[in-house]
């Protein structure tokens, strides 16, 4: 415990929790729409079980961070005139991941575009299966988000004394924020129709953003041009600005006043 003494210990905890609850706004988005076709009962309980899960994965994948680090090796290798990849563990995680993100959103949409309606059984048996197949769909996300995360702050505190504490503190604090907000985000999510687009359309963003990192972590080469990873930072900068014009929008309808009519004057016209 002697490293939390230490002013560096505690700026780079400090760095990691942050970082940790930026990149879990996405799993809070994908676990509030998730939960959202549930009882009202439900999804409290769903929305808890799925961040719980995702601290779990991310404690596992720290602890085993020596094999996490041994799949960027690649497995096979496909050497074609137009294709050259070397397919390794990291790469297909982040690629499935995102295919899953891909198809999940764009259904989603679909649904809501075309006012698919979700009917609501009293069946205990119906709510236990609708429970398990929701969790199920959240834990296959929790491992690509986690597997993520976990790269990301190995990277960041790479070299520093401790770190793997550090980063096991960091996950369980920004868990617990987390797992604080994760229901009024949530209601908030599921009482406006346009956030839920919205969010929607960030998933797809992020799926297509997981996939170009691992064709990135494969060195894929497509008619001899390298496939670049989208930078986080720019993607997250729109997103973040998007929100920020939606909450506006937001605040001027709420703000927005009913025209009155004049009945006195109807009756007077007629």
């Amino acid at each position: 415990m002697e490293i939390f003494l230490q002013a560096n210990t505690w700026i780079a905890l400090l760095t990691l929790t942050f970082l940790e609850i930026v990149l879990g706004i996405d799993n809070i988005i994908f676990i509030s729409i998730a939960a959202s076709k549930l009882p009202k009962n439900q999804v409290n309980k769903a929305s808890k079980i799925g961040l719980f899960l995702a601290m779990i994965f991310r404690i596992i994948m720290l602890l085993g961070i020596s094999y996490l680090i041994s799949l960027k090796h690649p497995f096979y290798t496909i050497n074609l005139s137009w294709l050259k990849i070397g397919i390794t563990g990291q790469s297909i995680i982040l690629f499935l991941g995102g295919i899953f993100l891909l198809y999940k959103s764009t259904s989603e949409i679909r649904e809501k575009v075309e006012g698919i309606e979700h009917e609501q059984s009293s069946d205990k048996k119906k709510f236990s299966a609708s429970l398990k197949m929701t969790i199920i769909q959240i834990v296959m996300i929790d491992i690509v988000f986690s597997f993520d995360s976990v790269l990301t702050a190995v990277g960041m505190t790479n070299g520093i004394k401790g770190a793997l504490l550090i980063m096991i503190t960091a996950v369980v604090v920004s868990m617990i924020i987390m797992m604080l907000f994760v229901t009024p985000v949530g209601q908030f999510v599921s009482k406006h129709p346009t956030i839920q687009m919205l969010a929607l359309s960030f998933l797809i963003l992020i799926g297509f953003m997981l996939i170009t990192e691992g064709a990135h972590l494969s060195n894929a080469e497509i008619f001899n041009q390298k496939v670049g990873a989208i930078p986080k930072g720019y993607l997250y900068f729109a997103i973040s600005f998007s929100l920020f014009v939606e909450f506006l929008n937001l605040k001027m309808r709420k703000n927005k006043k009913p025209v009155q009519i004049d009945k006195t004057n109807l009756h007077e016209n007629e």
